[in-house]
Order: C-alpha cells, then sequence, then structure tokens
C-alpha cells in the first residue's frame, strides 16, 4: 500500500490519529459508506478526552450524529390526538443554559432557510410545539401542534444543533469546553438541492471562527464534494474510510490535493474490488448510484437507459432487473455477503460496459493500474 494508505486494527485508533492530524489542521472530511462505523467513529472521538479527565466530564467535543436527534422524541397524544409535542432530553449537556440563552430566534435564522413552519419550546415542560400558517380562502389560518414529516423533524433537529454551533463560535460561556466539532451525515434524509445548501451554511459558519477544529464524517457524496470545495483553501485532510470485512481491519485513504469527485473514487473501488475478485453484494448498491447518476446527468429516464447493448445474446432489461433485485437486499450494507460467482460475471459485464461506453480520464485510475491492481 501507499503512503496514502493507512491499516487501523480499531475504530479508536482512528480517532487517536484524528485528535493527532487536528493539532496542525483546521480540519478533516470523512466519505464512508453506511455501515463503515462513522457513528461509532465520532463517539471513540469525543469518548477521548472525557476519558482522559473526570474533572472535565464534558470532554472537548460537541458532535453532532445520530444520538444527537435521539435526544428530541415525540409525544404524538394518541389519547387525545391534539397536543403533539418534541420533548427534549433535559439531561443531556448539549441544552446546558437553553433556558438563558433566547434559543428560539437563533435556531430561526437558520430554520427559515429550509422550512415553513414555525415553533415555541416550553421550558418547564421541556418540550417543543409547531405550527404552521396556511391559507383558507382569503384569509391566514394557525395551525397549532402540528406534527411535522420526519424530514422536517431531521431539519429542525440539525438548526438546533447550528445555533448551538453559533454560540460556540462566539464564544459563549456555556460552550467555553468546546475545542472541537463532531459532525456525522448531517442530511440523511436531504435531497441534492438541500445537500448543498446546508454544506455552503456549514462552511460559512466554520469558517468564522479560527481556532475549532472540525470533523465532518458523511456516505453523502454530494455533501463530501461541496465540504471539500468549501474547505480546498483551508489547511485539511480528505479521506475516504473502508472497512475491511475479512481482516476485521479499517481503512483510511487519503484522497488527495485534487478535487474529489465521488463518483470516480466509487468507481476506482468497484474496480479494484473486481480485480481481486472481492466482490460484496452491496458493490451493486454503489454501482447503482453511479448508474442513476449518469442517466440523469445525460437526461435518461431511468439507469436502465446506460445498460444497452452489453451483451448481444441477453435482453437489455434483464440488466437492468439484476441490478434492481441485487441492490436492494436489506443485508446489503450491514451484512456484507459476498457474490455467488454467477453475480461476479454479471456486476463485471455491467462495469465493464459502462466504462467503456462513458469513458473517463485512465490517469483517474493511475494509481491502481500502477499497483497492478487492475487489469485492463
Amino acid at each position: 500500500m501507499g503512503n496514502n494508505i493507512k491499516t487501523y486494527d480499531s475504530l479508536h485508533d482512528i480517532a487517536k490519529s484524528l485528535k493527532q492530524e487536528l493539532a496542525s489542521k483546521k480540519y478533516v472530511l470523512i466519505f464512508a459508506y453506511n455501515g463503515t462505523g462513522k457513528t461509532r467513529l465520532s463517539c471513540e472521538f469525543k469518548n477521548i478526552a472525557k476519558s482522559k479527565s473526570r474533572a472535565n466530564p464534558k470532554g472537548d467535543t460537541l458532535y453532532y450524529n445520530a444520538f444527537t436527534e435521539d435526544l428530541f422524541n415525540w409525544n404524538n397524544d394518541l389519547e387525545n390526538d391534539t397536543e403533539r409535542v418534541l420533548h427534549i432530553n433535559k439531561d443531556s449537556k448539549f441544552f446546558e443554559g437553553l433556558r438563558d440563552l433566547s434559543m428560539e430566534e437563533k435556531i430561526r435564522k437558520f430554520l427559515e432557510v429550509y422550512a415553513d413552519f414555525d415553533f415555541t419550546i416550553d421550558y418547564d415542560k421541556w418540550v417543543i410545539a409547531f405550527s404552521r400558517k396556511i391559507k383558507v380562502d382569503d384569509s391566514e389560518k394557525t395551525l397549532d401542534n402540528i406534527k411535522i414529516s420526519r424530514a422536517e423533524e431531521y431539519i429542525f433537529i440539525w438548526c438546533f444543533f447550528l445555533a448551538i454551533l453559533q454560540l460556540v463560535i462566539d464564544k459563549h460561556a456555556s460552550y467555553d469546553w468546546v475545542k472541537y466539532i463532531y459532525i456525522d451525515d448531517p442530511i440523511s434524509s436531504l435531497d441534492d438541492n438541500n445537500a448543498i445548501l446546508v454544506g455552503n451554511q456549514l462552511a460559512q459558519l466554520l469558517k468564522e471562527h479560527e481556532d475549532l477544529k472540525v470533523v465532518i464524517s458523511t456516505h453523502h457524496s454530494l455533501f463530501f464534494n461541496v465540504m471539500y470545495n468549501e474547505f480546498k483553501k483551508e489547511k485539511g485532510k480528505d479521506y475516504m474510510l473502508i472497512k475491511d470485512v475479512e481482516n476485521s481491519k479499517y481503512i483510511t485513504r487519503n484522497i488527495g490535493d485534487t478535487p474529489f469527485f465521488y463518483h470516480v473514487s466509487l468507481l476506482k473501488e468497484l474496480k479494484k474490488a473486481v480485480a481481486s475478485g472481492q466482490l460484496y453484494t452491496y458493490h451493486f448498491n454503489i454501482l447503482r448510484n453511479i448508474l442513476e447518476k449518469t442517466a440523469s446527468f445525460h437526461g435518461y429516464n431511468n439507469f436502465g437507459d446506460c445498460l444497452k447493448e452489453i451483451n448481444p445474446l441477453i435482453d437489455d432489461s434483464t440488466y437492468s432487473r439484476y441490478v434492481n433485485i441485487l441492490s436492494h437486499g436489506k443485508y446489503s450494507l450491514y451484512e456484507p455477503k459476498v457474490m455467488v460467482d454467477d453475480n461476479k460475471k454479471i456486476f463485471k459485464d455491467i462495469l465493464e460496459h459502462f466504462l467503456k461506453v462513458y469513458r473517463y480520464n485512465p490517469d483517474l485510475f493511475k494509481d491502481l493500474d500502477e499497483a497492478g491492481e487492475v487489469d485492463e
């Protein structure tokens, strides 16, 4: 392996390495597929400081991940179906000093960019109630205690986090313990347009604080690309995190100093997997993702239009059906399964056809060729 590739025995070892990187860097960006261990890595990172000093139980890291979302939970008032509120876990240090911080206006500043609903926070009951204004004939009516959608809930929690991040940037005394920001997948439920918006907004906010150290991990390729381009003039590192299932190891690959084309990175992983014969069922998920984005870029109605004339003896729609079926198993990313030989052959045929029809600069794959990992 080259100098840009490192192997680790555990996520804890990676977390320690990230801390060392941030001694001289402002940020680290990590791209990783779901199921790799991104959320656990964020917990390992924040636990390093907490385990070192009992006198500082807060640690040094303000983080956003799946656990942050779990600090909020719904009471849907199943009995009366009228008083639907979102409960806040008041015991979390995430909400320290909340009552005195005028959080509503801070949150609204971010939320108004994404949503058309409003909210109120009851600091005595530690609940949030939502409302939305609608037009009825020529007048306006307010619907109170509404249940917002799951996507709206996530974006509200994200804006709540941004409001707290603003307090960190403003060096508010309630958050003077924060030295690191760790953000894991803030946009899992958002479409591509909002992914771009979230990325740009976050980058501008983080640039306001020169001393703050930041780690951002995501499986969302477009979001990663946005953050890379926003931070490319900053001092940082960009990695791809891979889980070596067979050897129970973790691998980080330095993306380097050139812009990160996520589809090229994914294609390189697929080419390497074909060459080594280590193909897992989740590789069909990755292939489908690339096919869908290619179809959209070229104006096709579906990804099957990228799979024409692969084999004159086999109907074109057969390959589409294969990709459809093999990319929808519940085991796909969380319980990796080795492909059977027949599926490996189909996968290889599709990938070779795709790279032949939609030609990429061969220099992009040069590092694989030089390592002898890919046979052209």
